[in-house]
């Protein structure tokens, strides 16, 4: 996003391009109700520059004649919002033109935008500007993206949270307190002649453990962060017909993998993605063979293998009208080494097999009946369980998602961790004042107060070219 000019009028397609019932055509900046101006016929006849902010209007777009002899064209019927500065997402005069959501219509407005003067704006330059403008901070620049991207109503939840500005809100208090410090020490630094009071190190030493201890609790959250964005990867394992595919069929509520009495049905993992709580599972159905007979088989197995290395979690499925098999106990002994779940399926049929055999490897075992839909709520809370640890309301706390975030978060523990070795040590405190500077300014990457243009733009690239 170098070289542009952020005094330019931009216009976007706002919404996906496709058949829909609503389309829009969004402008930001100075020339914005001029351009409207041009294109838009009121049905009361007032031009969108007399509207006052925050209002919506009815009438057409229309591409003026060049000449004389032509007449006027109607493009469509619409809506028009207007949003005056600063009141808006940019803190620029905003036009939004909602017509009907073809992709013909869509791109005849843009057309007549752009030669009335605006320009195409590029990916993410809607919420650059506000974010440049002084309306919102990095943090909740990126959330905007965050809540696009939500795949469960918690990673949506924790996501409002931070473009309300939880985190930069953190961050700030964080800030503040390192600049209390900070002045303290830098007086002392600096005006070593001058009567000052000198530092009271051991407070020094108290407000650094706290920060310290602020800045560790928001890395704790990450590895549930991590999760809500990126979804937890689950691997279905278990022998052939121990009913692997119903048991996903069951999960997702439809008959998605095909279902047969026969051994060995499915010979190839099948991946879906299942919203359990709130949590985005990744969960993959495998072929349960043990010692392959042909290429496919072979094949089958290797991809098998690969879902369960890279699995954060596996349901490792027994049929409990049957015995134990030297297959199972070999996936048992495999499973030890993963976090599992035991699924003892076809709890409907009388059982057979040897339970206290399984619970000596794996603490969560849960009986289900794939066909007849029961036990699966219980198996939803083993899943939760082993995700949150019994922290079930992940929205209650601050998450941290990001990993941009972690890692300036990471960079400010250590050159804390390094102030308090100096407190300790009894070093001068300019070796302290510098790392709590280096902390100051990990912090500011977060909500960009330290941010560089290399780094806002490969976060903005990454946002649809109408946001």
């Amino acid at each position: 996003m170098k070289d542009i000019n952020l005094f330019d009028t931009i216009a976007a397609i706002a919404t996906p391009l496709g058949q829909g019932g609503i389309g829009i055509v969004r402008l930001s900046g100075k020339k914005a109700l001029a351009i409207a101006d041009e294109i838009f016929t009121a049905k009361d006849g007032v031009k969108p520059s007399r509207y006052k902010s925050h209002t919506v209007h009815y009438g057409w777009i229309v591409e003026k004649a060049k000449v004389k002899s032509q007449k006027e064209k109607i493009v469509d019927e619409v809506l028009l919002t207007v949003m005056r500065a600063p009141r808006s997402y940019t803190k620029e005069d905003i036009v939004e033109i909602s017509c009907h959501g073809g992709i013909v219509v869509l791109r005849e407005i843009l057309d007549l935008v752009l030669a009335k003067g605006a320009r195409a704006a590029q990916r993410g330059e809607f919420t650059k500007r506000a974010f440049l403008n002084g309306r919102i901070d990095l943090s909740r620049a990126e959330a905007v993206l965050d809540v696009i991207n939500a795949k469960t109503r918690y990673a949506l939840e924790s996501s409002i949270s931070q473009l309300r500005g939880s985190l930069s809100k953190e961050v700030h208090q964080l800030k503040d307190k390192l600049i209390e410090v900070s002045a303290l020490l830098e007086a002392n630094i600096n005006f070593p002649e001058e009567e000052i009071t000198p530092a009271n190190l051991e407070k020094v030493n108290s407000d650094v453990a706290f920060i310290k201890n602020e800045v560790d609790k928001l890395l704790d959250s990450a590895v549930h962060g991590k999760i809500l964005r990126e979804g937890l990867s689950a691997v279905i394992l278990g022998r052939a017909n121990t009913g692997k595919s119903s048991l996903l069929n069951a999960l997702l509520k439809e008959e998605r993998v095909i279902v047969s009495p026969v051994a060995g049905t499915t010979r190839d993992a099948v991946e879906e993605i299942l919203d359990i709580r709130g949590i985005p599972l990744k969960i993959a159905d495998t072929a349960g063979i043990i010692e392959p007979k042909d290429l496919i088989e072979q094949e089958a197995l290797k991809r098998t293998r690969r879902y369960f290395d890279k699995a954060d979690l596996v349901l490792l499925v027994f049929d409990s009208s049957s015995r134990l098999t030297p297959e199972d106990r070999l996936l048992i002994k495999k499973a030890r080494a993963k976090t599992t779940i035991a699924v003892l399926n076809k709890c409907d049929l009388k059982p057979r097999i040897e339970e206290a055999e399984i619970k000596i490897h794996f603490d969560r075992l849960v009986k289900i009946s794939s066909l007849k839909r029961k036990g699966l709520k219980e198996l939803e809370e083993k899943i939760v369980q082993s995700v949150w640890e019994g922290k079930l309301e992940a929205s209650d706390e601050l998450i941290i998602s990001n990993a941009r975030h972690i890692q300036a978060l990471k960079k400010a523990k250590e050159a804390l961790a390094r102030a308090r070795d100096s407190l300790k040590d009894k070093l001068s405190i300019e070796f302290i004042a510098e790392d709590l500077r280096l902390t100051q300014e990990s912090l500011g990457l977060i909500i960009g107060a330290s941010a560089g243009e290399d780094i806002l733009d490969k976060i903005f690239s990454q946002f649809c070219i109408g946001k």
